[in-house]
C-alpha cells in the first residue's frame, strides 16, 4: 500500500479519533458516560426489542432457506477453488473467535440464573424453572448468535473471494450502491461502525476476562484480586494475542484455534464423566426438545401488556451484543472460509458451533443445577451473583476441582488471545482498505489500542458502561445487516 493511499485513509484515522474520544469520556465524566449509556439502551430495548427479535429470526430463516436452495452450491471462490483450512482448524478458528470465552464465562453462571430468578410466572427453584434456565441458555447461545453471525460472515466472503472486491463491509453493499457510492460517505460511515464496534466489544472482553482469570487465579493460587494484578494479565496477554496476530493466520492464529479446541473438548468430557453424568443426557435431551419445540414463539415472544424487563435484560440484550459482535467476527470468518461452498458455510458456521454450544451448557448448567440439593436456593443465588467465579465455586463440588479450574484458567487465557487477536486482525483490514494481508504495523497499533482501552477502563471501573454503549451504539447494524441480506440475494440471482 503506498503512504498516500495509507494518508488518505479516512476510515482508519476517524475510527482511531472516534475509540479514543469515547474512552477518554468514560474515564472522565464516568458517571455522565454510564448514566447516557444506560439510558440509550433502556429507550432502544424498551422501544426496539421487536426489531431485535424480528431481525434474528430473519437472519436464522434466511440462512436455512439459503442453506437448502439452489444457491447452496456455489462455492466462495471461483469454482475451481477450494478451503484454505482444514475443517476443524477452520471450526476452532470461528469458534475461537465467535464466543468460546462466553461459554466459559457463562457456561454454569446463567443456567443458575435463570433457575434462581426465571421469568414472570415460574417459580423459582421448581422443575419448570429447571427446563426454563436450559432451553433460555440454549436460546441464547446456540442458532441465533451463529445465523448473525453468518450474514456479514458469508456476504463478505462472496463479495471478497468470488467478486474480488476489498475485505470490508461497505463491499457488501455494491450491488445496491455501486462502487462510486460504496466509496463515498455511506461506505465510510458503514466501515468506521464496525471498527468502533469491534474495538468497544473486544476492550469490554479483555477487561472483563482479564477479571474472571484473576478470580480463577485468586481461587488456585491464593493470587490476589488487585488492580496490579489485572494489569499484568492485561500485559501478556496483549503480548501474546499481538505475537499471534502478526503471525499471521497460519502460523499463530490456527495454530491457537486448535489448541482451544482440545482443551475445550477435553473440559467438556471431564465435565460430563465427573459430574452427574445421567442427568446431563436428560437435560440434554429435554431441554433440546423444549428448545425446537418452542423455536418460533421463543423467538418472537415479547410481551404486548405484561412485564418484559427480564426479556430486555436477557434475551434482547444478548441479540444486542451479538449483533455488536457480528462485523468482527463476520469479517473474521469470511477470512478464513476461502474455497467453501454456501451450504457448507452455513452448516459449519451456524450448525456445527450452536449443537457444541448446547451440548456445553447442559453439561455445564446441570453440574451447577445439581447442586440445589447440596446448597440450596440461596446458595446457587450466591454463586450466580458474581458469573466470574461461578464457574471455580461449583467445580468445588466434584472430584478433580483443582484439574477442572486449571484447565479452564489455561482455557480462558486461550480463547481471550484467540478473540484478541482476531479482532486485531480484523481491525487491520477494515482499516487498510479491506486488505486481507494487513501490515504488521497496522496490527500492532491496534493490538496496543485496545489494550490501553481495557486498561484505562478497568482501573476506571467503566468496562460495564461501555458494554452498554457498544451494544447500544450498534443499533443500526440491524439495518446494515438487513439491507446485506436484500444486496446478497440480488447479486446470487444473477448467478444462475
Amino acid at each position: 500500500m503506498s503512504k498516500r493511499k495509507d494518508k488518505n485513509n479516512v476510515v482508519f484515522y476517524v475510527s482511531l479519533i472516534l475509540s479514543i474520544a469515547i474512552v477518554l469520556w468514560g474515564i472522565v465524566a464516568q458517571e455522565n458516560f454510564s448514566s447516557f449509556a444506560n439510558f440509550l439502551l433502556n429507550f432502544l430495548t424498551n422501544n426496539f426489542g421487536w426489531s431485535y427479535l424480528i431481525s434474528m429470526f430473519i437472519f436464522v430463516v434466511f440462512a436455512l432457506v439459503l442453506a437448502f436452495s439452489k444457491y447452496g452450491n456455489i462455492r466462495l471462490g471461483s469454482d475451481d477453488s477450494r478451503p484454505e483450512y482444514s475443517t476443524t482448524s477452520w471450526f476452532g478458528m470461528l469458534f475461537g473467535a465467535g464466543m468460546g470465552i462466553g461459554l466459559v464465562f457463562w457456561g454454569v453462571a446463567e443456567p443458575i440464573s435463570h433457575f434462581v430468578s426465571p421469568a414472570p410466572g415460574i417459580e423459582a427453584g421448581t422443575i419448570e424453572a429447571a427446563n426454563f434456565a436450559m432451553k433460555s441458555s440454549f436460546m441464547h447461545w446456540g442458532f441465533h448468535p451463529w445465523a448473525n453471525y453468518s450474514i456479514i460472515g458469508l456476504a463478505l466472503a462472496y463479495f471478497q473471494f468470488r467478486k474480488n472486491k476489498p475485505g470490508l463491509i461497505s463491499s457488501i453493499f455494491i450491488p445496491l450502491l455501486g462502487e462510486e457510492g460504496v466509496r463515498g460517505p455511506i461506505g465510510k460511515i458503514i466501515d468506521i461502525l464496525a471498527v468502533f464496534a469491534t474495538v468497544a466489544g473486544v476492550a469490554t472482553s479483555l477487561g472483563l476476562g482479564t477479571l474472571q482469570i484473576n478470580s480463577g487465579l485468586n481461587y488456585l493460587f491464593n493470587i490476589p484480586e488487585t488492580k496490579m494484578v489485572q494489569i499484568l494479565i492485561i500485559v501478556v496477554i496483549t503480548i501474546l494475542y499481538i505475537w499471534t496476530a502478526v503471525s499471521g493466520i497460519d502460523k499463530g492464529i490456527k495454530l491457537l484455534g486448535d489448541i482451544n479446541l482440545i482443551l475445550a473438548f477435553g473440559l467438556l468430557v471431564l465435565t460430563i464423566v465427573l459430574g452427574p453424568t445421567l442427568k446431563f443426557i436428560n437435560s440434554f435431551t429435554n431441554g433440546l426438545g423444549l428448545y425446537i419445540n418452542e423455536f418460533v414463539s421463543s423467538s418472537l415472544h415479547i410481551e404486548a401488556f405484561g412485564d418484559n424487563s427480564w426479556l430486555n435484560s436477557w434475551t434482547i440484550f444478548y441479540w444486542a451484543w451479538w449483533i455488536a459482535w457480528a462485523p468482527f467476527v463476520g469479517t473474521f470468518i469470511a477470512r478464513i472460509s476461502k474455497g467453501r461452498t454456501i451450504r457448507e458455510f452455513i452448516a459449519g458456521v451456524i450448525l456445527a458451533p450452536a449443537v457444541v454450544s448446547i451440548i456445553w451448557f447442559a453439561a455445564f448448567g446441570t453440574m451447577g443445577l445439581n447442586l440445589l440439593d447440596s446448597i440450596g436456593l440461596e446458595g446457587l443465588a450466591s454463586a450466580a451473583e458474581v458469573p466470574s467465579t461461578a464457574l471455580f465455586q461449583v467445580f468445588n463440588y466434584y472430584p478433580l476441582s483443582t484439574v477442572l479450574s486449571l484447565i479452564t484458567v489455561v482455557l480462558l487465557c486461550t480463547f481471550f488471545v484467540t478473540s484478541a487477536n482476531s479482532a486485531t486482525f480484523v481491525l487491520g483490514m477494515l482499516t487498510s482498505h479491506g486488505d486481507l494481508n494487513p501490515s504488521n504495523k497496522k496490527q500492532f497499533i491496534w493490538g496496543i489500542v485496545q489494550a490501553l482501552l481495557a486498561t484505562s477502563l478497568l482501573l476506571a471501573g467503566g468496562l460495564e458502561a461501555l458494554q452498554t454503549a457498544s451494544v447500544a451504539a450498534a443499533f443500526p447494524f440491524i439495518f446494515v445487516m438487513l439491507v446485506s441480506i436484500v444486496s446478497l440475494g440480488k447479486a446470487l440471482k444473477e448467478e444462475i
